[in-house]
């Protein structure tokens, strides 16, 4: 019953993303600055996720709850409530524990049975008539596997033909990292309160949150005041990176990238990489290659200038550029790392994308002028991990990449993490499942590079690059699906997202 297949959150989502563990005593400080208790926010959040499920499913009319033994419980005895009096059949289930409820989850429980609501024990079997699943059983203070029985009732709820709407945060989902550790709810619908966590952005997120919707509780004020230590990044924040262009600007104004890489059978990296450069701004885009890919990537895209890969071509272009990106279809041969031995005493901005990584992983060495732009795989190379532990942490392992390597870092993947080297991190919550093919990363190599050449610092390149590479990809799937997205194919739309500035409507169709 969900979909997955774009990210379709709600538009009120924030952009300030906080650390799970700061919301436990915020909650708190944010409730006394506005004389408010903490039951009454419970009741407030109760009241929010009850509204979601009704308009998502206005027709259910069987509901059941599955309640756990702290304040997500809490909230689940609200709803249960309010659905209650709506007129809705509502079965509860909840977890029981020899350890006393938290005193406001206590009031909710008695709440509801003093509305006469009923309560049945975890391992009653669901009710196959309900028609749609309320899951408040693990909130966002969960760390680890679900134990044996929680895991069993959420295996239940995930068989039942019900749609899950889950509160604050899927049950058995890491709401720090985004990590699912065992059993996790699936949920077609997720309401998160308060602030925005990470897990809900990254990792398994994408496979298990389903549509996310937010609501702040009355405390929008109070979080006006704070520092958010993450921000979450999306197409409609493309114009405050990419300006209009003057008038009377020029190809050299907008950057000279040199793009090296293609060893033999791998022409069609480097092609994807620079025509990508083109797409995305460039000024004056220099491929070196080897020099049977030099007429079939001229016939393909013209308005590249391809020469063959020497040590001579090398010096004078490294001499030329503006920035230099490197490694998409370089291989791990004598040619590919002579290549990358003189790029490394270069002091421009440079990108390192494919085999530059794996042969960084070889000879590590650290460098603060460099965007490295890893997948999980290459990424537990570098770490000398493996891509499990990477996954389990997306914003931990890009931080120790850039702690161990300088620069930037973009962690590929479903919910890509980018830091900066003034500590800054960022999740970029656009993209989808059929970018899961050969060449997407060669593209975002060149849109990336591209930025970087017409300006933006690193960090900002990185981020914009990332944003502009997804939101042309969802552009894609909005119009045709997913399955059979190929990585060309997002320069049919690509320009209309490094031009934000141009028919706004237009751009996010």
């Amino acid at each position: 019953m969900t979909d997955h297949g774009m990210n379709k959150n709600d538009a009120s989502i924030p952009h300030s993303v906080w650390p799970a563990d700061w919301l436990r005593t915020a909650e708190r400080e944010a409730a006394d600055s506005l004389g408010l208790t903490l039951y009454e926010l419970m009741q407030r959040a109760g009241d929010a996720a009850f509204q979601v499920a009704r308009a998502a499913y206005p027709h259910s009319q069987r509901w059941l709850v599955l309640c756990g033994h702290g304040n997500n419980g809490g909230d689940g005895y609200v709803v249960a409530r309010l659905a209650q009096a709506a007129g809705i059949e509502v079965t509860l289930l909840a977890l029981e524990s020899d350890k006393p409820l938290p005193e406001e989850a206590q009031a909710a429980r008695e709440a509801w049975l003093g509305a006469g609501g009923e309560i049945h024990a975890p391992h009653t079997p669901l009710p196959e008539t309900c028609d749609l699943i309320i899951d408040a059983l693990l909130g966002t203070g969960f760390s680890q596997a679900p134990r044996e029985n929680i895991a069993t009732l959420i295996e239940h709820a995930n068989q039942h033909r019900a749609p899950v709407v889950a509160l604050d945060i899927p049950s058995g989902l890491l709401a720090q990292t985004g990590g699912a550790p065992g059993a996790v709810i699936h949920a077609a619908h997720t309401v998160t309160f308060i602030a925005l966590k990470p897990g809900l952005l990254t990792g398994r997120a994408r496979d298990v949150v389903g549509r996310l919707h937010y609501h702040a509780l009355g405390l929008e004020a109070w979080l006006v005041g704070q520092q958010a230590p993450y921000a979450r990044f999306d197409a409609t924040q493309l114009s405050r990176w990419l300006r209009p262009r003057r008038a009377g600007s020029h190809k050299g104004d907008n950057g000279k990238l040199v793009i090296i890489g293609g060893d033999h059978g791998t022409a069609g990296a480097i092609r994807m990489t620079g025509e990508a450069a083109l797409r995305a701004g460039a000024g004056l885009v220099r491929v070196l290659t080897r020099a049977e890919n030099i007429a079939p990537l001229v016939t393909a895209r013209p308005e590249l200038m391809v020469h063959e890969l020497t040590s001579d071509a090398l010096d004078a272009s490294l001499e030329w550029a503006d920035v230099v990106v490197i490694g998409p279809g370089l291989g791990q041969q004598e040619w590919g790392k002579s290549a990358l031995a003189k790029v490394r005493q270069c002091d421009k901005p440079m990108l390192w994308d494919a085999d530059a990584l794996n042969l960084l992983a070889i000879a590590p060495d650290t460098s603060h002028n460099r965007i490295l732009t890893p997948h999980p795989g290459e990424a537990a190379r570098l770490l000398n991990r493996s891509v499990a532990e990477i996954e389990s942490d997306r914003l931990l392992s890009a931080r120790e990449l850039a702690q161990r390597y300088g620069g930037c870092v973009v962690l590929k993947g479903a919910g890509t993490v980018v830091t900066g080297p003034q500590d800054e991190c960022g999740i970029i919550d656009v993209g989808n499942p059929g970018m899961g093919t050969g060449g997407m990363g060669d593209v975002l190599s060149g849109i990336i590079g591209a930025l970087l050449a017409q300006g933006l610092n690193p960090y900002d390149a990185a981020c914009a690059g990332g944003v502009a590479h997804g939101a042309a990809a969802d552009a894609l799937a909005q119009r045709f699906g997913t399955r059979g997205m190929l990585a060309t194919d997002l320069f049919s739309t690509l320009y209309r997202f490094v031009n934000p500035d141009i028919d706004t409507d237009q751009n996010h169709d």
